[in-house]
């Protein structure tokens, strides 16, 4: 069958800037790390709290994510590293593809957590605060899989269908559903819904990370259930499919309990950032002060000056016509 339109897949997931490997599964990755930084200290810094803060955090949350992404994917794909024929090694080669999220958000969280004990401050705000970010990561990361021909969905005709061409690992070359695609268009609304209901709804104590997490879970659902790579089953459903469910559930009954017993957005996420604000203001204030009076004494002079011109002159004048007399 010939496709008149189609998503073609890269040749290769790797370039070589000289003896240096660029793969496009980590790049993905990094720039997606970088927009969750950027943005999540966008929104810290209007909830009140110091820049620079989540970037911090961040050193402890990122390095703990992928090894909790990385460990969930070994342990629930384990027959791809040591069943019989397959080298252990490759369950370190993390460049190579395969981050589970949940195990990322999980391990991730922790690192979140030590980092923001060091620093003093509550982990639901800082949750909120790079929660959209964390999204768009994800959106973002998923292209990692387009350039490593991975995860993608049934065959189909549609006009955007994937065009995979590689038949290593198992593959079927042929056009299947993006999957890629469709979790990475998901997540861009998710983040875009996560930002507009806490502007409307002042969303805060986990909450608007809570939401990130049910919303998410309810695209991942319909779309694993498209894909076509190998995983375990239970009761029919792919594994992914009851951990989404299970995720989902836990996260609606943290907002609607949260709701109820912490009602509104924290007053004080980074303690002492607030009094630096207001002593920036009111050096600022104090120098505007000095710089005024600075003017009106100068002000003060000229007229001084002019004066005793003046005076200087009129003095001047009777002297003159006396001469002339």
């Amino acid at each position: 069958m010939e496709e008149l339109a189609y998503i073609p897949s890269p040749s290769r997931g790797v370039l070589y800037l000289g003896p240096i490997p660029l793969r496009g599964y980590a790049f993905c990755i990094i720039i997606g790390v970088f927009i969750a930084v950027w943005l999540g200290n966008k929104r810290w810094i209007a909830r009140g709290g110091r820049a620079g803060t989540v970037a911090d955090i961040a050193v402890w949350a990122v390095p703990f994510g992928l090894v909790g992404g990385r460990l969930y994917h070994v342990i629930t794909d384990y027959e791809l590293y040591f069943s019989q024929g397959r080298d252990w090694v490759n369950a370190f080669k993390v460049w190579e593809g395969g981050l589970g999220i949940w195990g990322a958000i999980a391990l991730g969280a922790l690192g979140a957590w030590i980092g923001c004990r060091r620093r003093g401050i509550p982990m639901p705000a800082y949750a909120d605060a790079v929660a959209p970010g964390i999204a768009f990561a994800q959106a973002i990361g998923r292209w990692g899989n387009w350039f490593n021909q991975e995860l993608y969905g049934k065959e189909t005709n549609v006009p955007w269908a994937l065009h995979i061409t590689s038949s290593a690992d198992g593959r079927v070359p042929g056009y299947y559903h993006p999957t890629f695609l469709y979790e990475s268009l998901w997540c861009i609304g998710v983040a875009f819904l996560v930002i507009w209901a806490d502007r409307r709804f002042k969303l805060g104590h986990g909450r608007a990370f809570a939401l990130y997490v049910a919303a998410y879970c309810v695209g991942r659902a319909w779309i694993e259930y498209m894909r076509v790579d190998d995983a375990h089953h239970i009761l029919g459903l792919r594994l992914n499919d009851w951990t989404a469910g299970i995720v989902f559930l836990l996260a609606v009954t943290y907002i609607v309990v949260s709701s109820k017993k912490r009602p509104g957005r924290e007053e004080v996420v980074e303690p002492g950032a607030a009094d630096e604000v207001a002593d920036g203001e009111t050096g600022a204030e104090d120098a505007d002060a000095k710089e005024a009076d600075v003017k009106e004494a100068d002000v003060e002079t000229s007229e001084a000056k002019a004066d005793a011109d003046a005076e200087a002159k009129d003095e001047a004048e009777p002297t003159e016509s006396a001469k002339k007399l």
